[in-house]
């Protein structure tokens, strides 16, 4: 082999080595840029956005109608599939659904309207015990913060039981095990309204204090006529009381 030769044959021993370097350093260099870039836009059009954890869990989602995710258990989803719920939803630590943001509204062809607007925060593996709400279906329009007490059930449990139910091929068997399921547990209601604020659809606007079964006990109002009342009712529903006692 001759100087000239040998010389080359270094040369390009050289180059291949480098260039492999290279590549190597740049193809890590392109598995790192997810994490560490930090990209601007002045305007993006997107039908969904998925906010991760490191661990592949869900943090939160925005979406259109279509791409809307259903509830998510711990990274499973269950209950209903997806597509009915256009906003945003929130996950906890562990991936499992616990709020959101979400909203409609669209007019008729009889020009009505129907609309809403809902947001929710959800007691932990359970669901929703705060929310604000409006919603408006033709004459009826409420707005309200509502508050629940909710028994600690876990709710992806709640639901396979139910959705097992459902499958029996008895309907008096199904029926009666859909009420035992839904019954309250040692005399408490799965789930109870406790706090009523807001304009409700009899246009009054309203703050309404229930116990814990859900039974109304304290109302003070004014209503579509400007009238104010303060009352007290039984377990019955019954008032006992009541401010004015008599009406104007």
């Amino acid at each position: 082999m001759s100087d000239q030769l040998a010389r080359d044959v270094r040369f390009l021993k050289r180059y291949a080595i480098v260039s492999t370097l290279l590549f190597v350093c740049a193809t890590l260099l392109a598995f790192r840029r997810p994490y560490a870039a930090r990209e601007k836009f002045t305007e993006i059009d997107v039908e969904r956005i998925n906010v991760m954890e490191p661990d592949g869990k869900y943090r939160m989602v925005i979406s259109n109608r279509p791409r809307s995710i259903g509830p998510i258990y711990k990274g499973k989803p269950f209950g209903y599939a997806g597509g009915t719920r256009p906003g945003i939803i929130f996950f906890n630590d562990e991936g499992t659904e616990n709020g959101g943001l979400t909203f409609t509204g669209k007019q008729n062809a009889d020009g009505s309207v129907q609309a809403s607007t809902h947001m929710s925060f959800d007691q932990f593996n359970q669901d929703q015990v705060l929310n604000l709400d409006y919603g408006e279906s033709g004459a009826q329009r409420q707005v309200a913060i509502t508050m629940l007490d909710r028994v600690p059930t876990d709710i992806y449990e709640f639901v396979q039981r139910r959705d097992s139910i459902q499958k029996m091929s008895d309907s008096s068997v199904r029926t009666a095990a859909l009420q035992a399921l839904v019954a309250p547990r040692n005399g408490v209601p799965l789930q109870a309204q406790r706090v009523f604020l807001g304009r409700n659809r009899q246009k009054a606007a309203a703050l309404v204090l229930s116990d814990p079964n859900g039974r109304p006990r304290l109302r003070i109002a004014v209503d579509s006529t400007g009238a104010p009342s303060l009352e007290f009712l039984d377990e019955g529903g019954r008032v006992v009381s009541k401010l004015p006692a008599t009406s104007r």
